[in-house]
């Protein structure tokens, strides 16, 4: 493994961790502002119907299941010669450019025509964000050797997250509105969180490059992608992780399609989107530490186990979305509330609590099997499996938005080409369905592979869960 040489102590400076984690909140506003907003810009905008923007949104992200692997493999392979600078920095660069040509697509008589023109620059912005994103991932495994020192560098990355979600989510959307609405305010929109991508992935990629260029070469010549390949395929951990981590992303997504359609049709009133986003990130960013400290102490996977469970808990509970819509309050800061609102916000803090929890232990839990697929292969091998690992997201992410834009259809959501429309019953329950049953139907799958993983972590000598 590449391990900084600083690292003698495993101890990384603050400092290195700060570089790090501020990539990732441009990563994280490019990667949940198309899987939220796109549907939305598609169908209110470009009028592309719902299950014609999912196959748009799928194809580029079926794309990076050859890109990504490919990208790591390649990053493994001149790791040596020219570092991972240059791949962070020409990825962050034209990704920023592919945000913003996202939300700038012209007028299409033809719906077929709008959706393939925004097909076409998402897959060139996926290529570019493989780039950044797939080396990105590798370094949180480089960076220690030592499991809970890796778990301490996420939690740094994750507070990050958190103000990615905030913007990416939170934020995009009523500043489509501040901004006026319609076409110009989408093209606004996209402008101003280029800039935060621009200014977030290549901060990090030149605040890292000191650091980078200190890493020490293998002795061992790098794998090839086939050899990469077949070293992920013998390190049954790493494909057991990669399956949960995939089927929970699917119903994540399926749930970010809609999101801002919960805001705007089900809880009425899209301007709590924000509140509710910033209460979410908080609680996240606060409880991180205690996730931290609690793993050390009883273990990671089995921790992941118990916050996925509250995660779905929590989810449940949108099915009952109109509780409390009786009952008026005046809350500081917030003002006049329902009950119903202060609900949304109150799941928003749990659902902070719980989702960012578990992601944060999932990545831990990934970081450890590249040390057992080291071990197998005997070479640097974190560039491959993170590509491997970054595909795996993508398509869950691409899977989502698919399975929900077959779901409205079938519940008979209509799209426009003028902005939000009224829609009928079925539409509303359809989004419901999304947003709450149908993600944690996938994460109840997800955990019956649980007991299999924690039977093949015990097994490799050195392995840490």
């Amino acid at each position: 493994m590449n391990i900084v040489s600083e690292q003698a102590s495993k101890r990384l400076p603050a400092s290195v961790m700060l570089r790090y984690g501020m990539g990732q909140t441009g990563a994280q506003v490019f990667r949940d502002t198309p899987a939220a907003l796109l549907p939305v810009y598609m169908t209110t905008i470009l009028g592309v119907e719902p299950w014609l923007a999912g196959l748009a949104i799928l194809i580029p992200k079926l794309w990076v299941i050859i890109c990504d692997p490919l990208m790591g493999v390649w990053s493994d392979r001149v790791a040596g010669r020219v570092g991972r600078t240059p791949f962070l920095a020409v990825g962050a660069i034209a990704t920023s450019l592919g945000f913003l040509a996202l939300f700038n697509i012209g007028q299409f008589e033809s719906s077929l025509a709008a959706a393939a023109v925004v097909s076409l620059i998402f897959t060139a912005s996926m290529t570019a964000f493989s780039a950044f994103s797939v080396p990105y991932l590798g370094i949180a495994a480089s960076l220690s050797p030592d499991t809970h020192e890796r778990t301490k560098i996420l939690v740094y990355r994750m507070i990050f997250v958190t103000l990615g979600v905030l913007l990416g989510i939170g934020v995009a959307q009523p500043l489509v509105y501040w901004f006026g609405g319609g076409r110009d305010g989408w093209s606004a929109m996209a402008m101003v969180f280029s800039i935060v991508c621009l200014v977030s992935m290549l901060g990090s990629a030149i605040g890292l490059h000191p650091v980078l260029r200190t890493v020490k070469g293998s002795a061992v010549a790098p794998l090839s992608f086939r050899e990469q390949f077949a070293a992920a395929a013998r390190n049954k951990p790493f494909l057991l992780l990669t399956l949960i981590h995939f089927i929970q992303i699917v119903g994540q997504a399926c749930a970010y399609t809609v999101v801002a359609m919960v805001f705007i049709y089900l809880v009425g009133k899209v301007d709590l989107l924000l509140p509710f986003v910033l209460f979410m990130s908080v609680s996240g960013m606060v409880t991180q530490p205690l996730w931290f400290s609690i793993s050390r102490r009883t273990g990671k996977l089995g921790l992941f186990v118990w916050l996925c469970i509250a995660w779905c808990l929590v989810t449940l509970s949108w099915l009952v979305i109109d509780w409390g819509s009786g009952y008026a309050l005046s809350l500081p800061l917030l003002g006049a509330t329902t009950g119903k609102e202060l609900l949304v916000l109150v799941r928003g803090a749990l659902i902070g609590i719980t989702n960012a929890g578990f992601l944060l232990l999932v990545t831990s839990l990934f970081t450890d099997t590249i040390y057992l697929g080291e071990a197998d292969a005997g070479a640097a091998v974190e560039g491959g499996y993170a590509g491997l690992w970054s595909a795996a997201e993508k398509v869950g992410f691409a899977a989502g938005p698919l399975v929900a834009g077959v779901v409205l259809s079938f519940y008979g959501f209509q799209s426009s080409r003028t902005g939000i429309i009224e829609q009928d019953e079925s539409a509303l329950h359809g989004i419901l369905m999304i947003y709450s049953a149908i993600p944690i139907f996938f994460f109840i799958v997800s955990l019956l592979f649980v007991p299999a993983l924690a039977r093949s972590m015990r097994k490799p000598a050195g392995a840490a869960a």
